[in-house]
C-alpha cells in the first residue's frame, strides 16, 4: 500500500508519514496541490490524505482535479475545528471520508486501510466483471479456503471414474460442481445429463431414468431413451437423490453394481458407460439410520465426497460471485453495469443468504433490472424479500399446534402446509424445505387434501 499525504504544514506531513510508517505504510509527500498533481502522474497511489485549507489549490480543488483525470483512489480530507460544512462539501466533490484536526493516529490508519480495501475489492469486482471470456454457469467460483479444497479436490477425481456425492444447503451450487468434475474428467467430451430426482413424479422417475420399450404400458406408443443411456460416454447427475424413492434405490444400486441397465418392458439388458455423480441437500447418514436410504446405496454413492459449505460461511467469495453474477445479467439484459459502490459490496457481504448462491441470484437480477447508475447501489439491493431461515424456525416454533385442542393428525398436519406455504409467500420448494419433506411430496398433500393454495 502506498499512500500521497498532500498538506502545506510541514509538521502535519512529517507526523502523519511517521504513523503510516509504523504501520509498515509507505506513504510520499507534496506540501501543495501542483506537486500533488506531478506526483499523481509519475506514480500509483493506493489513497490520499488532502489538507483542506492549502494556498494556490486548495484541498477541494485537487480532488475535483483528481476525479476529472479519471483517478479513482480513495481520498480523505483532513480538516480542522471549524471546517466541518467545507469537509461535507469535499465529500461532494469526491472524497470518501474526512478527519479533524488534532487527529488520532490509530484512528487514521484504521480508516485508511478500511477505504483502501474496499476499493481493492470494487477494482477485483470491475475487472471479473468485464472478463467475458468466462462461462459463468460452469466454474464453481471462490477463493475461500473451502472452496480452494473443493477446487483441488476436483482436480485430483479429474482422471477417474469414480462415483461422487456432492452434499450442501439448496442454492450452494451442487450441479456447478457436478459440471465442473464432468468438464475436467476424462469423458468431458461426451454429455452431461442431468436429472432432478424431486422434480420427477414418482410414477413416472423409472421410466425417465430407465426408458421403456413400445408397448411396455398404456401410453408407450414409442421407445423412450432413458436417463442412463443419454449419458452414455459421459456423465449422469443425480440430483436430490435423498427424495428417491426405497423401491427404486435398489434398482439403482444394481445398476451402479453390474453397469447395466434394462428398460421397461425389455428383456435384453444394456452395458452403460456413464460417470454418476449424486447431489443431495438432506442428510444422507441420518436417513441411512432412520431407514429411508438404503445404506448399500449410500456406500456405493459416497466413494468421493465433496461438501460444500453454504455462502455465509464463505463470505469472502461473495463480491467475486457477484461479479460473475453481474456479468452474466449484463450479457443477458444488454445492460452495462460495471460493479458496485462499496457500501453495496459491504451490504452483499454482511447478509446471511440463506438461499445461497441462488438467493444472490435473485436479488442482483432485481437490481440490474432496477439501477439507473453505473454502479449498483444500496437502494437497488432488496434484501428485504430475502427471509431468514431462522426466522422461520422461529415462527415454526411459535406456531407449535397443541393436540389437546381436540384436532386431529390429519387436521395438524394440513395446518402446518397451509402455514408453511404462507410463510413462504406460496413457494411450495422452501415449504418444502422448511417441513422437512420433498417437492413432490408436499404437492401430492396439496392435492390429496383438497388444498386451493
Amino acid at each position: 500500500m502506498k499512500i500521497l499525504i498532500v498538506d502545506d504544514e510541514t509538521n502535519i506531513r512529517e507526523l502523519m508519514h511517521r504513523y503510516l510508517h509504523l504501520d509498515g505504510i509507505d506513504s510520499d509527500c507534496a506540501e501543495n496541490g501542483l506537486s500533488a498533481q506531478r506526483m499523481l502522474k509519475d506514480e500509483l497511489y493506493d489513497a490520499c490524505l488532502i489538507d483542506l485549507k492549502m494556498p494556490g489549490m486548495d484541498g477541494n480543488s485537487l480532488i475535483e482535479w483528481i476525479r476529472s483525470e479519471g483517478f479513482r483512489m480513495p481520498i480523505i480530507m483532513v480538516s480542522a475545528h471549524g471546517e466541518i460544512s467545507d469537509a461535507v462539501s469535499a465529500l461532494k466533490q469526491g472524497a470518501q471520508d474526512y478527519i479533524v484536526k488534532p487527529f488520532d493516529p490509530e484512528e487514521l490508519v484504521i480508516r485508511l486501510k478500511k477505504l483502501v480495501e474496499a476499493q481493492n475489492l470494487r477494482n477485483l469486482v470491475e475487472n471479473e466483471t468485464r472478463n467475458t471470456t468466462v462461462d459463468d454457469k460452469q466454474i464453481f467460483v471462490g477463493e475461500s479456503p473451502s472452496i480452494r479444497k473443493i477446487k483441488d479436490l476436483v482436480a485430483r477425481i479429474a482422471e477417474t471414474n469414480s462415483t461422487v456425492l456432492i452434499t450442501g444447503e439448496s442454492g450452494t451450487g451442487k450441479e456447478v460442481v457436478a459440471r465442473d468434475i464432468h468438464n475436467s474428467s476424462l469423458v468431458k467430451g461426451g454429455p452431461f445429463v442431468a436429472i432432478n430426482i424431486g422434480g420427477v413424479p414418482e410414477n413416472l422417475l423409472e421410466s425417465e431414468l430407465f426408458g421403456y420399450e413400445k408397448g411396455a404400458f398404456t401410453g408407450a406408443a414409442n421407445r423412450k431413451t432413458g436417463m442412463f443411456e443419454l449419458a452414455s460416454g459421459g456423465t449422469l447427475f443425480l440430483d436430490e437423490i435423498g427424495d428417491m424413492p426405497l423401491s427404486l434405490q435398489v434398482k439403482i444400486l444394481r445398476v451402479l453394481q453390474d453397469k447395466r441397465i434394462t428398460r421397461l418392458g425389455g428383456t435384453d439388458p444394456m452395458p452403460i458407460n456413464a460417470r454418476i455423480i449424486a447431489a443431495t441437500n438432506k442428510d444422507v447418514e441420518q436417513m441411512v439410520r432412520e431407514g429411508k436410504f438404503r445404506e448399500d446405496l449410500f456406500y456405493r454413492l459416497n466413494v468421493v465426497r465433496i461438501s460444500i459449505p453454504p455462502l455465509r460461511e464463505r463470505r469472502e467469495d461473495i463480491p467475486l460471485l457477484a461479479a460473475g453474477i453481474l456479468r452474466r445479467f449484463n450479457r443477458q439484459m444488454g445492460h452495462r453495469v460495471e460493479g458496485f459502490t462499496s457500501e453495496a459490496l459491504s451490504m452483499l457481504t454482511s447478509h446471511d443468504f440463506f438461499g445461497n448462491v441462488r438467493e444472490l441470484e435473485n436479488i442482483l437480477e432485481r437490481a440490474v433490472i432496477f439501477s439507473d447508475t453505473p454502479e449498483i447501489q444500496v437502494e437497488d439491493l432488496d434484501l428485504r424479500g430475502s427471509v431468514s431461515m431462522r426466522t422461520h424456525d422461529k415462527e415454526k416454533e411459535e406456531t407449535k399446534i397443541d393436540l389437546s385442542d381436540g384436532k386431529s393428525l390429519k387436521d395438524v398436519e394440513i395446518d402446518t402446509i397451509i402455514r408453511a406455504l404462507h410463510r413462504w409467500e406460496g413457494n411450495r420448494t422452501r415449504a418444502a424445505q422448511e417441513l422437512g419433506i420433498s417437492r413432490r411430496t408436499l404437492i401430492n398433500k396439496i392435492a390429496e387434501n383438497n388444498l386451493n393454495l
